[in-house]
C-alpha cells in the first residue's frame, strides 16, 4: 500500500510567497533608480572633455568609465538634449553611472531615449559605440524608448 504525504505548501501559500517575492523584487528595483541624481542639458565638448551646458548655460563637467567616456566623446550625440544618471560630487562636476545601469539618455520629441548602438548585420545590441564584436562594421546609433528589440 503506497502513502502519500501532501505537500507542507498549499497552492494558495505558494502564490502569496510569490506575490511577496515579486513585491520586494520591484521594490529593489525602484530604490536602486532613485539612488541616481540627474543631470541634463546640451551635450557638448568643453577643453576636449565632455560637458553639459544647462537651461541656465551652466557648464557641468561629465566624468565616469571608459565605456561611458566613450559615449559621451560620440560625435552623433553632440548638440542634443542629453541627460545623464549619476552623482553630483560639485556643483559643477557630474560623475556619471556605471553602464550597466544604462545611466544615458537623449531627450527627442517629447521622448526619453536611452542612447544605444545596433549592429544591422549581426542584430548585436550594445551600449558603447565602436565596430561590432563579432563582424567589426561600425555600430550604428540606435536611440530606443526600451531596451526590448
Amino acid at each position: 500500500m503506497t502513502v502519500m504525504r501532501s505537500s507542507p505548501y498549499n497552492g494558495k501559500e505558494v502564490l502569496t510567497r510569490l506575490r511577496f517575492a515579486l513585491f520586494l523584487s520591484l521594490l529593489a528595483i525602484s530604490m536602486r533608480a532613485a539612488q541616481f541624481e540627474s543631470a541634463r542639458g546640451t551635450l557638448i565638448e568643453r577643453d576636449g572633455k565632455p560637458a553639459l551646458e544647462t537651461a541656465q548655460h551652466r557648464i557641468i563637467r561629465l566624468t565616469g568609465e571608459d565605456a561611458v567616456i566613450d559615449v559621451l566623446n560620440d560625435e552623433r550625440l553632440r548638440g542634443t538634449d542629453f541627460e545623464a544618471l549619476g552623482h553630483f560630487s560639485s556643483p559643477d562636476h557630474f560623475e556619471v553611472a556605471p553602464i550597466y545601469e544604462r545611466p544615458l539618455f537623449v531627450h527627442k520629441d517629447g521622448k526619453r531615449l536611452m542612447v544605444t548602438y545596433w549592429c544591422g548585420t549581426c542584430y548585436i545590441r550594445t551600449y558603447r559605440p565602436g565596430p561590432c564584436w563579432c563582424c567589426h562594421k561600425e555600430t550604428e546609433l540606435d536611440l530606443r524608448e526600451s531596451v526590448d528589440p
